[in-house]
């Protein structure tokens, strides 16, 4: 029982990180409505570092740094934060928060695959088939759209939704070799560093709108992005993704789609066509028949 107990720590971590990115889409569409989107990403990234200077010099106490990590580092930042956000911020453009959050539900069956190829896990014949019917009924949903005043062009936003989770498989294959030698905060602050100075050109290229007068609803969207969700749903996940098998801990972003519906419906007003629902049933039952107990065992070594 005391194991247990023990273990209890970091899925708590990982249903309150799923929780946090489910709100960080609704947040996003809010600011999207004043901010251009680069501004709101660097604005993300600026509140984040801010509140991260607090806690730098213990970070940079802890720090056990190996020959080669650099470029492990490197890959992991030009993930996430650079590329999933861009990719992200286009897709709440195109698409809604709902289906968004929808097309999370793929993630962890392209981690499956990913942990496999990487890092050894297992991967069965059943979780194969929950990843093409996933991948299916997440297709099904974006064809299955109606363009509206919110989702210009849905199909065009959730395929960058899933370029995105594309980025966070690397992102978290190569999260989870480093947190072995480093703190889960400090390569989250890390993140929101590499971040700010990323967006920040992006926020001041020509083609960006620089807002010349600040909009209350659409600032404190851009400081819960940055002081909660990005704090508090990183630095739940990292610390999650270190204590449990990778696979494993993916498995969480499944309950993003379910609370991503939820708000955006009491927030947003969004809603789903009879089409649309069946589609979100067909992502979730590839994500339920992936769910296999082999799954995220290591592969003995043939050595």
């Amino acid at each position: 029982m005391f194991p247990n107990r023990i273990n209890l720590l970091p899925v708590i971590s990982l249903v309150a990180a799923t929780v946090l990115w489910a709100s960080s889409f609704i947040a996003l569409k809010l600011a999207f409505r004043t901010y251009d989107p680069m501004f709101v990403i660097f604005g993300r990234m600026a509140v984040a570092s801010v509140c991260f200077l607090v806690f730098l010099p213990g970070f940079l106490k802890k720090i056990d740094y190996r020959k080669g990590d650099i470029r492990r580092i490197i890959f992991m930042v030009l993930c996430e934060p650079c590329l999933y956000f861009i990719f992200e911020a286009k897709a709440i453009e195109n698409t809604t928060a709902s289906q968004a959050g929808m097309i999370c539900a793929t993630l962890p069956l392209i981690m499956a695959v990913a942990a496999w190829i990487f890092l050894k896990e297992r991967i069965s014949r059943r979780m194969v088939a929950g990843f093409f019917l996933a991948l299916v009924g997440a297709i099904w949903l974006s064809v299955s759209a109606e363009s509206s005043e919110n989702a210009p062009n849905p199909m065009l936003g959730n395929f960058l939704e899933f370029l995105a989770m594309v980025c966070a498989v690397g992102y978290i294959t190569t999260c989870k070799y480093l947190t072995a030698r480093y703190s889960p905060f400090f390569l989250t602050a890390l993140q929101a560093f590499v971040g700010a100075v990323f967006f920040l050109p992006l926020a001041l290229f020509p083609t960006s709108s620089f807002p010349t007068a600040l909009e209350p609803t659409a600032n404190m969207a851009v400081i819960y992005l940055g002081a909660v969700v990005t704090l508090g749903a990183y630095g739940c996940y990292n610390f999650g993704v270190s204590k449990l098998p990778a696979s494993q801990a993916t498995a969480f972003i499944n309950l993003i789609p379910v609370f991503t519906v939820i708000l955006g419906w009491l927030i947003l007003g969004e809603k789903f066509n009879s089409m649309q629902y069946l589609a979100a049933a067909t992502v979730f039952l590839g994500v339920i028949l992936s769910q296999d107990s082999a799954g995220g065992k290591p592969v003995a070594s043939e050595s």
